[in-house]
């Protein structure tokens, strides 16, 4: 009888087992926090993954919220990268807007040129590991942005920070996932896209 008993266990634990490797179990940290400049992050891309590398402790502050950004919230923790995905002649990536004139959501001065850029100019700011963390220095030169059935070409003066965040020189806002274009006005209206959008699927790539 104690056998039986036994057996009925043993089967009963052979199918949980079967269940859970058919369902298994996923690890994955959903990454869905709306920002201006930090959109939803992207793991892949380009045939290449690049996973969270820390995260951030949130400190929240005087945050401006212009076109929608994401401010953080103290407590919360925000998810760090230090890499991006491979860059190729269409690279997929999140056209996210920002302004780069002073008083804009964009904080500090560019981190390129360590000035502030109007409204009217066709500039953007990369995730760090692509503006310089992929081993490219792309600072002050120009990409190729498509999306929307057009193309445009615009100046790359800022870091749209992977690491860094939660204080005055990010404007308190959590850092950028790893596959952010943060394209300025003129961007958008020389793609034709409506600002109140906030986020664009383009593909881009080093001119």
């Amino acid at each position: 009888m104690a056998n039986g008993k036994l057996l009925a266990v043993l089967a009963l634990f052979q199918v949980l087992s079967l269940l859970l490797h058919v369902h298994g179990v996923s690890g994955a940290i959903s990454l869905t926090h709306k920002h201006a400049k930090r959109p939803g992050a992207g793991g892949g891309g380009g045939g290449g993954k690049c996973h969270v590398t820390g995260f951030l402790q949130g400190k929240a502050g005087k945050c401006n919220p212009e076109h929608g950004s994401d401010c953080c919230v103290s407590g919360h923790r925000y998810p760090q990268f230090k890499c991006s995905p491979p860059v190729s002649a269409k690279t997929p990536a999140i056209l996210t807007l920002n302004s780069f004139a002073a008083g804009g959501d964009g904080g500090g001065k560019s981190f390129c040129d360590n000035k502030f850029h109007p409204d009217t100019a066709r500039v953007v700011a990369l995730s760090s590991g692509w503006l310089r963390l992929d081993g490219t220095r792309r600072c002050n030169k120009m990409i190729r942005i498509n999306g929307n059935g057009r193309s445009v070409l615009a100046k790359v003066v800022d870091e749209c920070d992977s690491v860094n965040g939660c204080d005055a020189e990010h404007n308190f806002e959590p850092p950028c996932p790893n596959n952010a274009v943060d394209g300025s006005p003129a961007v958008w209206k020389a793609l034709g896209l409506k600002e109140s959008i906030g986020e664009f699927k383009v593909t881009w790539s080093d001119v």
